[in-house]
This record gives structure tokens, sequence and C-alpha cells, in this order.
């Protein structure tokens, strides 16, 4: 099952994705299928001009991030494999859906992409074990986790350098049935591929991580987990278009932008 968040110029709504030949449909949902059960209203809409994507879920309470869960990006960027989980948040105002722009921060000349497998947690989660960790995950997504690299440097904690308004694109939608544990993550720049891993190569993989964040805090219905990156990390500039790829998931794409 694919869920989606959209609109066609009203309040956003919900729907179920179905493929039908080369069409795209929504199936419209009564509500938030995180608090409500997937219902149909039975109205469909295809998607296509009118119809605009938005970022599949808008945390309520935080994104948790994992730092380095793959040694060959660990090592490209000169530093060790951790030995335990590196957590730092991204606000819920960083979060942006497909097609949004990526906005360059007046504060950095140097704005990198990071391509994701995101996990949307369904229901509340503490001190859950890494066995019981599936129950609480709802689905995944793709996630950009869009790093300041400068002020990352400088500031010597990671809130301003990638928690910046438009720091964490998330979609197209979230998917429940996928199997996460060897499924590509890649990233192109303006049609090149720039990152090409494969989940299967995270240092801590999925249902450890649910398991370790929720012994620290609180995960609530809606929270995301971005699981990291791979190696091929890059800058990028105004007028580039940065896609996010989960194999079998789908692509996130995005503008890069500055704010005049």
């Amino acid at each position: 099952m694919r869920i989606a968040r959209f609109t066609t110029g009203d309040d956003p709504r919900y729907a179920l994705v179905q493929q039908e030949g080369d069409r795209t449909y929504l199936a419209v949902l009564t509500g938030d299928p995180l608090y409500m059960p997937v219902t149909p209203t039975g109205e469909r809409v295809e998607l296509g001009d009118g119809v605009r994507l938005l970022a599949p879920v808008i945390p309520r309470s935080k994104v948790v991030a994992v730092g380095r869960n793959y040694a060959d990006h660990a090592k490209e960027m000169g530093n060790d494999v951790p030995t335990s989980p590196l957590l730092f948040l991204k606000p819920n105002t960083s979060v942006v859906g497909p097609d949004d722009p990526i906005v360059l921060p007046d504060f950095s000349q140097e704005v990198s992409y990071e391509a994701e497998l995101a996990v949307v947690i369904g229901r509340l989660a503490k001190d859950v074990s890494p066995e019981a960790a599936p129950a609480y995950v709802l689905g995944y997504t793709v996630a950009n986790d869009v790093t300041a690299r400068d002020a990352q440097r400088t500031d010597g904690q990671w809130a301003r350098a990638k928690g910046f308004d438009s720091a964490c694109p998330l979609g197209p939608w979230i998917d429940t049935d996928l199997d996460p544990e060897d499924v590509g993550v890649r990233s192109r720049v303006n049609g090149e591929v720039k990152q090409d891993g494969r989940t299967s190569d995270m240092i801590f993989d999925i249902p450890f991580l649910v398991s370790y964040v929720s012994a620290a805090m609180t995960l609530l219905p809606g929270d995301v987990i971005l699981t990291g990156t791979p190696a091929g990390v890059g800058l990028i500039d105004v007028g580039d278009r940065v896609e996010c790829e989960v194999e079998e998931l789908g692509v996130l794409s995005n503008p890069v932008v500055r704010r005049a």
C-alpha cells in the first residue's frame, strides 16, 4: 500500500496510490491514516495537472536523523565509523515535499544533498526491542538530508546546518509494504548519478535504529527516522535539480533556488 498526501488547491488530503497501465490515480481517503482506519471515499483523482503531491507526512514531533551510518560515507567525510548511532534532530519546519524548492540559506555557500531511506513511525514507541520494532513502523519514504557543510564545520553541532527551512525533502509517498533490508539508495544531480548504495550496507539496521532511538526519546505517530546516506555526497547550486531514489519505492525530485 502506498499512501500519498496531496492537494488540488484546497486543504491537503490523503489517498492511496493506484497504478493502472501508465496512469497513476489517487484513491482519496476519509482522513489521516495515521489516526484513522484506511477508508476510501470512492473519489479518485488522476495524478497530473492540477494535482500536487505534498510531503507524505509532516512530523508532529520530530525528525530523528542518523549520521555516518554507511562506512563509505564516514570515510569520504574523513570520520571514523561510529560504534553507536550518531543521532541529531531536524525540525518539522525543515520538511518540504516533491518538487518543492530547496532554498539555499544565506549563511551557507556549501550546501550538499544526501539521499536516504526514511522510516515513518506508525504508533507510539518507547523502549521497544529490535525484534518488536517493525510493528511500530507505518512504512517508508525517500528523504534528502540537505546539509550546509560550512555551517556544520564551524558550528560544532548540526542544528543550523541540517535544520534550516527546506533542509528535509520527503516523498513522494509512504510505502507500507517495502522490505527495507536490501534496496538501492541513489541520488542524481541534473540527471548525473552521484550516489549508488544499498541499505544492506548500513552499519546499524532499521530495527536496531528504531529500538535505539526509542530508548532515548518517545517516538510518536508520524515521527520520521532518517537512516543515513551512502558515499557520493556533493554540493548543489542554484538551478540544479536533485533526485533521490529508493529502489522499489520511488523518486523524490526538488529544484534548488536561493531566495532573492
